[in-house]
C-alpha cells in the first residue's frame, strides 16, 4: 500500500487525532481536579501545593522514561503496538485513579498514567508522517493538534458538569478503551512494513548517542519544544498561585487550562496553516515564539487585574505555545525511518520531562535572595525562550523533505 492511496480524512489520521484527543484529556485531568482530589484525601491547603508539585512531576518523569520505551518498540515492532499498548495501559490507570483513598497509590498510579500516555502523540505523528503525501504532513498536522486540543477543553467543561472527579477519571479510562476498539482497523505504515524487510537496525535508542550530527539533531529536537511545557507545567497548572501572588481573586486552575487550551486550539490550527502557506516550518516556529513573548510578558507585568483579563491572557499564552505538532513533526522530519518513531515518541516526552524539571530549579530559585515566586518564574521563562530560540536557528528547515530513508 502506498502513501498515495490515503487523504487527510482517512481512517489512520483520524485515529491519530481521537487518540490524541484522549491523550490531552487524560493528561490535563490531574491538573483541573487536583485540588478536589487532594482536599478529599484529607491533605492540608500546604501539601495540596506540595504534593501536586510532586504528582506533576512523577507524571511527567513517567511519561519522559515512557517516551523512550514506546519509541523503541515503535521503531522494532511497529507504529500501531505503540497505539495499542500506550492506549490500553493509560486508559486502565485512569480508571484505577478514581478508586484510589490513598495520596501515595494516587502518585503511583499517576506514574504509571503517564508511562502509558508518552506513547500516543509520537506514534501517530510517526504514522501519518509516513502514510501521507510530504506536502500534506503539516495539515494532518493540524487536524490532530486541533482534535488534542479539544480533549483539552472537553475535560476543562466537563468538571463544570460533573463535579465528582473519581466519575471524571472513569470517562477518561472509557474513552480510551472505545478508541482501543477503532484502532483495530488502522493499517501499519508501509515505510516500516518494507524496512521490517531489511537488515538495518531498527529501535536503537544508542545511536542518538554515538554520532555527533545525530545527537545535535535529537537534543535540539527537544529544546525547541521547551516553551510550551514551561507554560503549561508551569505557568497554567499553578495559576491560581500566580494570581494569588499578583493580587488577582477567584482565578481557578480548571479554568485557566479551559482558556489556556481555546487558545492553544486556534494557535494549533493556525501554526500548521501558516506553516503550510510559508512552505516552512521553521517560520511558523519564530512567529509564535514571538507571540509567546508578548503574551510572556504581559502574564507577568499584571497586577491586581481581574480574573477575566487573567483568563485572557492565559488565552494568549495558549497561542503563542500553539506548536506542539508543529515541533513533533519537525523533529520526526529530521530522522530516518528505522528511528523515527524513537525520536518523535521520545522528544514529546522529554519537552513535557521539562516541567518537573522547571519545577526543580522554580523552587530553591523563588527562595534565592528573596526572588520570589513572579521573579524566578521570569528567569526562568527568559531562559526558557533563550535556548529554544538558539536551538531552532541551528535546526535545518525540512518541509517537503521526503522520508523514506534510514540513519
Amino acid at each position: 500500500m502506498t502513501n498515495k492511496q490515503y487523504s487527510l480524512l482517512s481512517l489512520p489520521v483520524i485515529v491519530a487525532a481521537l487518540g490524541f484527543f484522549v491523550d490531552v484529556f487524560d493528561l490535563l485531568l490531574f491538573g483541573i481536579v487536583r485540588k478536589p482530589s487532594f482536599r478529599e484525601l484529607g491533605l492540608s491547603p500546604a501539601d495540596i501545593l506540595s504534593k501536586g508539585e510532586l504528582t506533576v512531576s512523577i507524571q511527567l518523569t513517567g511519561m519522559v522514561i515512557g517516551g523512550i520505551i514506546w519509541g523503541i518498540i515503535g521503531d522494532k515492532y511497529g507504529r500501531l503496538k505503540v497505539l495499542f499498548g500506550s492506549i490500553l495501559l493509560y486508559s486502565l490507570a485512569n480508571i484505577a485513579n478514581g478508586f484510589v483513598h490513598d495520596i501515595n497509590w494516587y502518585i503511583i498510579i499517576r506514574f504509571i498514567a503517564g508511562l502509558g500516555l508518552a506513547g500516543e502523540l509520537g506514534a501517530g505523528i510517526t504514522l501519518t508522517a509516513e502514510i501521507l503525501p510530504k506536502e500534506k504532513r503539516g495539515l494532518a498536522g493540524t487536524i490532530i493538534a486541533v482534535c488534542g486540543v479539544l480533549g483539552g477543553i472537553s475535560a476543562a467543561l466537563l468538571s463544570k458538569v460533573i463535579s465528582d472527579w473519581r466519575t471524571l477519571y472513569f470517562i477518561g479510562g472509557g474513552i480510551g478503551l472505545v478508541l482501543l476498539a477503532l484502532r483495530v482497523s488502522v493499517a501499519e505504515s508501509s515505510m516500516f512494513t518494507s524496512l521490517e524487510k531489511t537488515k538495518t537496525t531498527r529501535g536503537n535508542y544508542l545511536l542518538f548517542l554515538n554520532n555527533k550530527d545525530r545527537f545535535f539533531r535529537y537534543l535540539k529536537g527537544m529544546l525547541i519544544g521547551m516553551p510550551v511545557w514551561y507554560c503549561i507545567g508551569l505557568l497554567i497548572f499553578f495559576a491560581d498561585e500566580f494570581a494569588r501572588q499578583m493580587g488577582i481573586s477567584g482565578v481557578t486552575p480548571g479554568n485557566a487550562i479551559l482558556y489556556q487550551y481555546i487558545g492553544l486550539g486556534l494557535g494549533d490550527m493556525s501554526a500548521g496553516l501558516i506553516s503550510q502557506a510559508l512552505q516552512s516550518r521553521k517560520k511558523a516556529l519564530y512567529i509564535f515564539y514571538g507571540i509567546f513573548i508578548i503574551f510572556l510578558y504581559l502574564f507577568f507585568t499584571q497586577q491586581n487585574s481581574s480574573p477575566a483579563w487573567f483568563y485572557f491572557i492565559c488565552s494568549g499564552l495558549g497561542f503563542g505555545t500553539g506548536i506542539s505538532v508543529l515541533y513533533i513533526i519537525t523533529s520526526a522530519e529530521q530522522f530516518g525511518t528505522n528511528l523515527r518513531a524513537s525520536a518523535s515518541t521520545s522528544i514529546t516526552n522529554f519537552v513535557r520531562g521539562f516541567a518537573p524539571l522547571l519545577l526543580l530549579i522554580f523552587k530553591p530559585l523563588r527562595d534565592y535572595n528573596n526572588l520570589g515566586y513572579i521573579k524566578a518564574a521570569w528567569v526562568i521563562g527568559i531562559a526558557v525562550m533563550l535556548i529554544s530560540t538558539a536551538a531552532l536557528y541551528f535546526t535545518k528547515e525540512s518541509f517537503g523533505k521526503d522520508l523514506d530513508f534510514t540513519e
